[in-house]
């Protein structure tokens, strides 16, 4: 359920472009994302930091290229989340010696520093490869290609990272489980 609630901004913005194009479904996009944060604060009391970063990056990306009428600012808006969040990680591991990786998953599975480390190293590089990878696809294909690309071509990668990670994790679930 949190993986659909996470992509609700994206379904919406999907199904409202295959009807009614580019600057509506950017529109959606926004109203969506507000309303996505409205939900969490009225039912937490508080919204994740990450969550906030969404929005503010949609609505100046939205935001622009509904005042512009300019289709390129949406299509940075993949690249820019992904880089942000690939930056904190970065910078959070380097700068303040703090692995977000570890503090998300810590309560979940034991691993070797080392571990940790590349886990979250990991990430920074393949949230780097997707903004990349997100260009890529924006300016050389066409609008409707990069939105199914947004929605299918994007989840499906990260489906695949999250999958493999998670192999190279199983031996330390299951060390733990015997132990």
């Amino acid at each position: 359920m949190k993986l659909l609630f996470d992509l609700f901004p994206v379904i919406l913005f999907f199904v409202a472009f295959k009807f009614q194009g580019i600057y509506i479904a950017t529109a959606v996009a926004i109203a969506a994302t507000f309303c996505q944060v409205g939900w969490v604060w009225a039912k937490h009391g508080k919204v994740d930091p990450m969550l906030w970063a969404s929005l503010a990056i949609i609505v100046v990306f939205g935001g622009a290229t509904l005042l512009l009428h300019d289709e390129t600012f949406i299509k940075w808006k993949p690249t820019v989340l992904y880089w942000l969040f690939g930056a904190v990680l970065f910078c959070a591991d380097i700068v303040f010696g703090k692995n977000l990786i570890r503090a998300m998953m810590q309560s979940q599975i034991t691993v070797p520093d080392a571990v940790w480390r590349k886990l979250n190293l990991s990430w920074v590089f393949f949230l780097a490869l997707m903004g990349g990878v997100n260009l890529y696809v924006a300016y050389h294909f066409s609008t409707e290609n990069w939105v199914n690309f947004k929605l299918f071509g994007s989840i499906g990668l990260m489906l695949v990272f999250v999958l493999l990670q998670g192999l190279m994790l199983a031996k330390y679930i299951e060390d733990k489980e015997i132990e």
